[in-house]
């Protein structure tokens, strides 16, 4: 059980004043989805442990620079070591095991399935989110559980019938998902004093320190070619993704349940099959609108009571 020390989310609005939350909820889901066709892209030219490893010490050293300049130093010196232990495990959670598998799996895999399977996070976190964190796990729930891993199993088993995906890269994405969830629940469950942007700015740079003595073990330097799209592409996912999906992500997170606030990931499969075709031109097979629907109303299901949005 954590100590009740201060949360990472902002304060709420004042009665009266409307909440910024709905627009960025849409911000956040755009990033987050258009993420993944992006990293295809770096991946045609720089090995995917490395591209992530430089991605998130650039990220975090940003972000922490950026906060010694312009936050008052009680912002660092109030961090106890437990805090930075929990800042350190999150960030190597959702950095290098969420993102390593899911960069790995997508040199086997297309971005769009990667999108349909990362979308299953709030299934897993409210089956877990029972026992853990207390949440009640109600037969509504139950159904939107069993209706939502149908239409994943529908997806992912099209795709590897018909021959398009590697089932080696859907086991690396699948790995992914799971340590996505874990994360999300450690970050309900241990609270830190951090502020949003140093909490944030931690997590990349241990994420990249974790990550970056693998990614010289099992990849080649000489196999990184400096190109305008790998340039692009890498300052988007930096600073859109590590830099401002991250602490949105964590903003909402901290003024909701960890369950609901899984659910941002119901626009992730239509998203991550649109900017997939978009950016990429991958194709999306019939099977993959119709695994969609049941993905989409299991997510409504987990994530909502009757009677409210």
């Amino acid at each position: 059980m954590s100590l009740p020390i201060r949360a990472i989310a902002a304060p709420h609005a004042p009665a009266g004043r409307p909440s910024a939350l709905p627009v960025l909820i849409i911000l956040f889901c755009l990033i987050w989805s258009s993420a993944f066709a992006v990293a295809k892209i770096a991946l045609a030219d720089c090995p995917p442990l490395l591209l992530l490893a430089f991605r998130f010490l650039v990220a975090g050293s940003i972000v922490l620079a950026g906060c010694a300049l312009l936050l008052p130093r009680a912002e660092f010196s109030r961090l106890t070591r437990r805090d930075l232990i929990a800042l350190a495990l999150m960030g190597i959670l959702n950095n290098t095991c969420y993102l390593g598998l899911s960069y790995v799996g997508m040199t086997h895999v297309s971005s769009g399935l990667t999108a349909v399977l990362i979308s299953a996070n709030p299934l897993l976190t409210a089956l877990a989110a029972a026992p853990l964190l207390g949440e009640r796990l109600t037969g509504r729930k139950l159904g939107g559980l069993v209706l939502g891993m149908a239409g994943v199993a529908l997806v992912v088993r099209s795709r590897i019938v018909s021959g398009h995906e590697d089932p080696v890269g859907v086991a690396y994405v699948a790995g992914a998902l799971v340590t996505l969830a874990a994360a999300t629940l450690l970050f309900k469950r241990v609270r830190t004093s951090a502020s949003l942007w140093v909490g944030s700015g931690i997590q990349s740079l241990a994420g990249g320190l974790a990550l970056l003595p693998i990614a010289l073990w099992r990849e080649d330097l000489a196999d990184v070619r400096l190109t305008v799209p790998l340039a692009l592409s890498f300052t988007y996912l930096t600073l859109a993704g590590s830099v401002g999906a991250f602490s949105l992500w964590f903003f909402i997170l901290g003024r909701t349940s960890a369950t609901r606030a899984s659910a941002l990931h119901f626009l992730m499969p239509p998203l991550g099959l649109m900017f997939g075709w978009l950016l990429l031109g991958e194709k999306v097979p019939p099977f993959d609108l119709i695994g969609i629907v049941p993905i989409a109303l299991g997510i409504r299901l987990v994530t909502t009571t009757p009677g409210k949005s």
